[in-house]
């Protein structure tokens, strides 16, 4: 489901997620979201959601291809 809505950043930083995102990702009582900063755009991911978009993005299968060809041993690590 793509939408998109505006969300209110005070002086302070806080934001306020309008009540059909907090209702929809089940954060109706509060809760932590990953913020992603990718330098043109913030992407804010419901809880869960960055561990769904990487497995999406990258099977588990592929991670471990990739890291097995490092050849770094310090960087190979899962």
């Amino acid at each position: 489901m793509a939408a998109t809505e505006e969300f209110l950043v005070s002086k302070s930083g806080q934001m306020s997620v309008p009540a059909g995102v907090r209702r929809r990702w089940g954060l109706t009582e509060g809760g932590r979201v990953t913020v992603v900063d990718l330098g043109d755009a913030v992407v804010l991911l419901p809880p869960g959601g960055r561990q769904k978009l990487l497995s999406e993005a990258l099977s588990a299968e592929d991670h471990l291809r990739f890291v097995n060809g490092l050849a770094d041993s310090e960087l190979a690590t899962t």
